[in-house]
């Protein structure tokens, strides 16, 4: 059975800037991680990555449903209101994998510095099944299933990240 409300009308914008707030923000960690970078640079590039590629998916966001609007006049979307749904579902899921670094940064503690990563992938994960759940209840589909597509979709993406930071810090040494 499809839920009504809120959680159906801004879907796509919470799916899309959801999974993608999450993905891109933990390829930033894995790619960093991998090249064996300092978790300073984590925090740096993922909070930059999170403003930034937020405001552009909500900008773009915005841009498509004004297009979308003008080539039909009959049926009307709130277009400020899609990109901040767009903006927040990814600022608010792409933060999930910088708690970790954040914590161990602010609390200094040797089992958070020692397993930032590793949290950070936990966190990832449940966001991404989070998200994936989601999606499958609203829209009526199995919730396995939706949670591992989008788990599996997110993990590629983080492994892919984190294969490239390093071989790239194997080629400069």
């Amino acid at each position: 059975m499809k839920k009504e409300g809120i959680g159906r009308k801004y879907l796509p914008e919470f799916v899309y800037g959801g999974v993608d707030g999450a993905v891109t923000t933990f390829a930033v960690v894995s790619g960093v991680m991998g090249a064996a970078l300092s978790p300073a640079i984590v925090l740096i590039l993922g909070f930059a990555n999170l403003i930034a590629d937020g405001f552009s998916m909500a900008t773009s966001d915005y841009l498509s449903v004004k297009s979308e609007n003008d080539l039909d006049r009959h049926r009307r979307k709130n277009a400020k209101k899609i990109a901040l749904a767009t903006f927040l579902s990814f600022v608010v899921m792409g933060a999930v994998p910088l708690i970790p670094f954040v914590a161990a940064a602010i609390t200094k503690s040797e089992y958070f510095v020692e397993n930032q990563f590793i949290h950070s992938i936990i966190l990832t994960a449940l966001a991404l099944i989070f998200v994936g759940w989601h999606k499958g209840e609203v829209v009526g589909k199995h919730k396995v299933f939706s949670s591992l597509q989008t788990l599996t979709i997110g993990g590629t993406a983080a492994v892919l990240a984190f294969l490239v930071g390093f071989f790239i810090k194997s080629l400069i040494g």
